[in-house]
């Protein structure tokens, strides 16, 4: 993910060493120079940055001030203040700054400041992408509907041309598929550990080995039900187990 940087600075050395740092970033694109807050402002709508290094003191219109005019914005960027004076970082903290760094720089310092934008980036890209949790799953059987709060289901099983969901007090069987039903429960934590099981990760109690590097799967609060693990799924199962 390329980050897009905007830098505000008056101060002409130091806008040429924060310019020289960031450059050294693989993942950041330097997108324009402002020398003013006014400035700031105008070429913010131009270019759409995803963080901003904002001097606290500057000509026209002050950091904090642009600050505040930015925060309204449907689409703000990040904030980090630049300043020389570390008493200045009470109030970035108060107008959500993602940080704020001192003059003059320090390379390792700018190094902490790009890390904690990544993940703040990264996590905000997953919260966009993340699938909405649904309450409640409808499921057809027979001739009914019936209603079923996710976080029950312990496991489904295909069997010919129907699953069966098994939930902590029932069962129940629909002509559903298992992928229709893998997509419908995404937002929680299944997996699908062969191709006719789908399994609900709360309810997993042990793994045990089986043969060529398929495992079998014991739930908690019942272990006469195993449940297999295919070979081509243990990697993936073992890695969302240990989260």
């Amino acid at each position: 993910m390329t980050i897009r940087i905007m830098i505000a600075e008056d101060e002409r050395l130091a806008r040429e060493e924060l310019i020289y740092l960031l450059q050294q970033e693989e993942d950041i694109e330097l997108v324009a120079t402002a020398t003013n807050g006014r400035e700031l402002l105008e070429l913010v709508e131009q270019n759409e940055p995803d963080v901003v290094f904002l001097d606290v003191k500057m000509p026209e219109l002050e950091g904090t001030q642009a600050a505040r005019m930015l925060a309204s914005r449907k689409q703000q960027p990040l904030i980090v203040f630049c300043t020389a004076h570390e008493e200045f970082a009470v109030d970035a903290f108060k107008l959500y700054a993602v940080d704020y760094v001192l003059k003059p720089y320090e390379p390792k310092r700018i190094q902490e400041t790009l890390q904690r934008i990544r993940e703040r980036l990264a996590k905000a890209k997953t919260e966009q992408t993340a699938p909405a949790k649904r309450t409640k799953l409808l499921v057809e059987e027979n001739n009914r509907l019936v209603v079923i709060d996710p976080t029950t289901i312990v496991y489904a099983v295909r069997e010919e041309r129907f699953v069966q969901i098994h939930t902590q007090t029932d069962a129940y069987t629909t002509r559903m598929t298992l992928t229709q039903l893998t997509e419908k429960l995404q937002a929680y934590d299944f997996f699908r550990t062969h191709k006719s099981y789908l399994v609900n990760l709360q309810y997993v109690s042990e793994l045990t080995p089986w043969f060529n590097g398929a495992y079998n799967l014991m739930l908690k609060g019942d272990n006469r039900i195993r449940i297999p693990v295919s070979r081509t799924s243990a990697k993936e199962l073992l890695r969302r187990l240990e989260e």
